[in-house]
């Protein structure tokens, strides 16, 4: 695995596109002071994940952007990717050239891509653990960083030699998992105490639920009732219309009856009447 690219746009004194390409042996950059020499090595920092703004000679996060000059207006965006050659596989992802490019906008957002899939800063760090290419890798060498080194306490130097052993992303592993530990025992005493004040409520708990329990059964019995008297009187409305029907039925007969006795009192009557006539008319 080597660098085989760098690409920059908006990146401090990188206004325009460059691409700078690294052939295998030894890349020198030289140049006058102020011509931007400083600033590749910043850009390369920079998208391997460096969060310190002074570190990169900064006073905020928006300063990594192109600020314009008299000729020539301020950028809105600073971009700056590197590309690397991964034939030999050290980098653990499927493909044999990775690139990983970080972003900032005047607005504040800023982002991370791998083969210009979104991402997160974990995952470039993972992706360059143990690898010795980070931002406080041993393949970034900045003036004074030797003497930083050993002047540093044993601690300090321990991250260097633990980054060269490839132990590091162990020792991140260890830290996750012990981080996970602490949480889930946090976690049990936190169920514990429910645990606890569940024991508590149990005893008033139990007693409502006797309650509750005694309750449905009544319930229950009281439908049963319910329905029972339900279709009692069902019955006994049924039995009572019956013997309504009948009755009618009867009423309806003695009617009828009534009826024909009365058209032939009434047909008698009229009769009578037509006798009494001739009688008086032949006297």
């Amino acid at each position: 695995m080597y660098l085989k690219r760098l690409e920059l746009q908006g990146f401090k004194s990188f206004a325009d596109k460059t691409v700078l390409e690294f052939m295998p042996g030894i890349t020198s950059v030289i140049g006058p002071n102020g011509s931007g020499k400083s600033n590749i090595s910043d850009s390369i920092r920079w998208v391997l994940g460096e969060q310190s703004i002074k570190s990169l000679r900064g006073s905020k996060s928006l300063d990594i952007i192109f600020a314009g000059t008299q000729n020539r207006k301020s950028l809105g965006f600073a971009e700056a990717s590197l590309i690397f050659d991964n034939t030999d596989g050290a980098l653990p992802i499927e493909y044999t050239e990775v690139t990983v490019t970080r972003k900032i906008y005047r607005s504040g957002e800023t982002g991370y891509y791998i083969n210009k899939v979104p991402c997160r800063l974990k995952d470039v760090l993972e992706l360059f653990m143990d690898t010795g290419i980070g931002k406080d890798g041993y393949s970034i060498i900045g003036q004074g960083k030797i003497d930083e080194i050993l002047s540093n306490k044993s601690e300090d130097r321990r991250h260097i030699f633990e980054e060269a052993a490839g132990i590091v992303k162990y020792r991140a592993r260890k830290e996750e998992s012990e981080k996970k530990l602490e949480h889930t025992k946090l976690n049990l005493l936190r169920i514990n105490d429910i645990l606890s004040e569940i024991e508590t409520n149990m005893e008033p708990l139990k007693g409502q639920a006797e309650k509750a329990k005694k309750y449905l059964n009544l319930r229950e019995e009281l439908k049963s009732i319910e329905v029972g008297l339900f279709i009692y009187n069902i019955e006994k409305y049924k039995n009572n219309l019956k013997e309504l029907i009948k009755d009618d039925e009867v009423y309806k007969a003695q009617y009828n009856e009534e009826e024909g006795r009365l058209e032939r009192i009434k047909a008698l009557k009229e009769e009578l009447k037509e006798r009494y006539r001739q009688h008086y008319k032949a006297d």
